[in-house]
């Protein structure tokens, strides 16, 4: 069962953050208001993950850090109350009813939250005024809404027809870059954000990701770049909220 965690100071807690991708898993410790404790650590995303080898990774990860009283995990996937709903990078027959916050939380021994991983890297980075959208550029496309800093209902873009067929991960995606080159790839990511400001008028765009940093164009002043350890520093801003 999830321990009910003590209420601490913000500025006190040390939250494991996790940042789960198709390619690569990260942790690091963070504090409340998102900063890394200390160097985070990487390992290659397993080729076959089904839940038990990603506990085995994340228990790899964890080994080297720093004690911690908090746990935050950002997952690909749709997520519903620490429960996986789909992971489509890992295999949503094998995903879909995992009970993971609760499964960590008995391993580690400390309360655990998970949430979509394009939202835990936007808690991280937004302003918390207006519309603010955030879209990650890794092995897929994820993300996040935020209406006035609070998380809107969960909108799985990613699986969404973008450009005939292809979907936003086919479109957009590690796969679709590699295939296409930079230059093409550009091309698809301007065309997406043009998509996106038309479906949702956003005030902010935030990208984020792997990714990112291989655009090439001029962005509008209404988009940013931010660091890919935001999917980390989202951990600790997320157990803050919950404890201010």
């Amino acid at each position: 069962m999830t321990k009910t965690p003590t209420p601490r100071p913000v500025a006190d807690l040390r939250v494991l953050a996790f940042d789960i991708g198709g390619t690569g898993i990260k942790a690091s410790l963070v504090d409340g208001a998102g900063n890394l404790l200390v160097p985070r650590e990487r390992v290659l995303t397993p080729a076959t993950c089904p839940p038990s080898v990603m506990l085995d990774a994340l228990g790899t990860l964890a080994g080297p850090l720093p004690g911690h009283d908090r746990i935050a995990i950002g997952f690909p996937g749709v997520v519903k109350e620490g429960v996986v709903i789909t992971a489509p990078h890992f295999g949503n027959k094998t995903w879909s009813g995992f009970p993971l916050a609760t499964r960590v939380s008995e391993i580690f021994g400390s309360p655990a939250r998970v949430i979509n991983d394009a939202e835990m890297q936007g808690i991280a980075v937004i302003a918390g005024k207006g519309l603010e959208l955030v879209l990650t550029l890794g092995t897929g496309a994820g993300t996040g809404l935020f209406r006035d800093g609070e998380l809107m209902p969960h909108l799985e873009l990613a699986q969404h027809p973008l450009h005939k067929s292809k979907t936003y991960n086919e479109y957009i995606g590690d796969a679709a870059l590699k295939k296409t080159g930079t230059k093409h790839w550009n091309k698809r990511v301007r065309r997406t954000l043009d998509v996106l400001e038309k479906l949702l008028h956003f005030d902010h765009l935030f990208i984020g990701g792997g990714n990112a940093r291989k655009i090439a164009f001029e962005l509008p002043s209404s988009v940013t770049i931010v660091s890919n350890d935001a999917g980390l520093g989202g951990g600790g801003v997320l157990w803050s909220r919950l404890e201010r």
